[in-house]
């Protein structure tokens, strides 16, 4: 009984009247066939699925599409560019040429005041006492003068009647000679009290912005008219309208606006355009209207100055533009967009397609940046096939789809430079 019990838990019941041994042969050899039929399947399939791999051709992946075009053709001038950095054409220090204590202000900082507006205002009653004394001690010296003539011409006619002497007569000369130069003393200082009471009002010298007041009312303040003695700071003003515009060459762009000034028959247009920060474009126009004298041997740059007109002062000093320089007549030139122009080293290059479809990259010179193509000076023909599109799927000598696409240019932009 437990033996028939032991079989059923192993899996493996012997028929009634069988014996132990013959049960548990049959059932190794049935555990067998099933492994040995199990590796055959096995090894079936992995062959199956290695004929039917070998047999299947890989397809090659289509010719990447990328759009193409013609280089864009336009007469464009030659021209420059620089960044320039805008200055004033005045800048005033004010100072007063008087001293005592400061009693009003008449501006609010950073406001445009015009020429001759009332700026400043120092006491004026020490002023005023000197002038009054002044004009006293000039109304006593006419009087002297006044009565030095009349002595001298009753001296003279009792010459002429022989009862006066000629000593008399020149010691009225004298006198009167004394009193006009006491008047001409007392004019003076009537002018010089005059001066200083005038200069107690500060007044703007021409029309522009100021800055910010650096003495309070109530202050005392010096004052010296030559600037001989210490002076107290009151404000700066700068002018508007116009502004300079500076910007420095270097010696290359130096030698071809050089090259280019001697090759024009006429005299070279000195206009150039700009664009200030926070603008778009080049709607602005001025004129170049100095160059210095020598090249910076630190820079390797020379200095150069144009004139812009302000009148809505909207242009502040210290701010910073774009500017171009034409320094030729418009001449026929090739275009791309600037993204199809690639970088080699030190080089650049873009992909042409030929007849067969076939990737070719050209070198190429570059220039500068016009309405959002780039110009390009050598390296590539009017009839030339351009990717402008799907550059980064294109490999050099692989084929590729082509399909027409167009150029257009964008208006320019503030930053507008060479491509390195």
């Amino acid at each position: 009984m437990n033996d028939r019990m032991n079989q059923a838990e192993a899996g493996v019941v012997a028929p009634k009247g069988s014996p132990k041994g013959s049960a548990s042969a049959g059932s190794t050899r049935w555990i067998g066939k099933a492994v040995a039929l199990a590796v055959i399947v096995g090894v079936a399939a992995t062959a199956y699925h290695l004929h039917q791999s070998g047999s299947a051709p890989v397809a090659a992946p289509p010719p990447p599409p990328v759009a193409v075009s013609a280089p864009l053709q336009r007469d464009i001038e030659g021209r420059l560019g620089f960044l320039g950095q805008f200055s004033p054409v005045n800048r005033v220090e004010l100072r007063a040429q008087v001293g005592g204590t400061l009693m009003q202000i008449h501006f609010k900082d950073g406001d445009v005041v015009h020429k001759g507006d009332l700026l400043f205002e120092i006491d004026p009653e020490p002023y005023q006492i000197k002038l009054s004394q002044a004009t006293a001690e000039l109304e006593s010296a006419k009087a002297r003068l006044d009565l030095a003539v009349r002595q001298l011409a009753r001296a003279q006619e009792l010459q002429r009647a022989e009862a006066g002497t000629v000593e008399n007569v020149d010691q009225k000369v004298a006198e009167l000679h004394a009193a006009q130069a006491a008047v001409d003393n007392g004019n003076a200082l009537v002018r010089d009290a005059k001066f200083d009471l005038d200069r107690c009002k500060v007044y703007a010298p021409f029309t522009g912005r100021m800055g910010t007041h650096l003495v309070s009312t109530g202050n005392l303040i010096s004052g010296s008219r030559a600037a001989s003695s210490p002076t107290t700071l009151l404000a700066t003003i700068v002018s508007l309208d116009p502004i300079w515009l500076d910007f420095d060459m270097s010696e290359n762009d130096y030698a071809a606006f050089q090259h280019a000034r001697e090759a024009q028959k006429g005299p070279l247009a000195d206009t150039v355009a700009i664009s200030p920060t926070g603008e778009a474009g080049f709607a602005r126009k001025g004129t170049l209207n100095f160059i210095d004298n020598t090249l910076d041997r630190s820079s390797g740059t020379i200095h150069a100055r144009a004139t812009i007109p302000n009148s809505d002062l909207a242009l502040t000093p210290g701010g910073f533009a774009r500017v171009r320089l034409a320094v030729s007549a418009p001449q026929p030139a090739l275009l791309v967009p600037d993204a199809a122009v690639l970088a080699d080293q030190t080089d650049h290059m873009v992909y042409v397609v030929g007849q067969d479809d076939v990737v070719t990259p050209k070198k190429v010179e570059i220039g500068d940046l016009r309405d959002g193509l780039r110009v390009i000076r050598s390296g590539l023909a009017p009839t030339d096939k351009v990717v402008i599109d799907g550059i980064p799927t294109v490999r050099p000598g692989a084929k590729v789809s082509p399909h027409a696409g167009t150029i257009e240019s964008t208006p320019e932009q503030q930053t507008e430079g060479a491509k390195s």
